[in-house]
């Protein structure tokens, strides 16, 4: 059975519709999800607002049910995969450098990471979850940042850059949940 929690979320609600979950932001928080599972019970949809960034990041999020909960449970309860990401623009824009001592990045919402092949953790600036990375070059076209929050292993990425150059394949590992996911981002003009 999947877990709806966010940590900076207060407990969950159930409102007027059956169907729908509101997360509201707990105090010194500013993250609002709701979550609406389609009538015929197949689809859920998390729509998320950030405003701890300079602009709110607005995501939403489709997935499809891989098993049903218990009996009589919620109709969120259950397994859900996800298989459709939309992000507002300033969430979804990100830019990167490779140089031979390092590797930085750095969003239009001020975030910035700027790390060195030394395998020393550094802060990601700007990031309400006070992030720390390590960046290690894995080859000519692969980066692996290793990230951790007060000193805990919470996820790995790695972006490989296409042969062309004009994309990039990026994989996560969450160490705090188990799970994983790919995408794949385009290079813009």
């Amino acid at each position: 059975m999947s877990q709806f929690v966010h940590r900076s979320l207060a407990p969950f609600q159930f409102p007027e519709t059956p169907n729908d979950i509101r997360f509201r932001p707990a105090s010194g928080h500013a993250v609002q999800e709701i979550y609406v599972v389609s009538s015929d019970g197949n689809t859920l949809t998390e729509t998320s607002k950030d405003t701890t960034e300079k602009e709110a990041v607005i995501s939403e999020t489709v997935f499809q049910r891989a098993d049903k909960g218990p009996s009589g449970s919620h109709p969120i309860s259950g397994s859900w995969r996800a298989y459709k990401t939309k992000r507002s623009k300033n969430g979804s824009i990100i830019k990167y450098k490779c140089t031979a001592d390092g590797f930085s990045a750095e969003t239009p919402l001020s975030e910035k990471y700027d790390g060195k092949f030394d395998g020393q953790f550094y802060p990601t600036e700007d990031d309400p979850g006070h992030t720390m990375a390590s960046v290690k070059l894995i080859n000519p076209n692969t980066v692996e940042l290793t990230q951790k929050r007060e000193g805990k292993l919470v996820g790995i990425w790695r972006l490989t850059v296409s042969a062309n150059g004009k994309s990039i394949h990026g994989t996560f590992e969450s160490k705090l949940n188990n799970t994983s996911s790919s995408f794949e981002m385009q290079k813009q003009p």
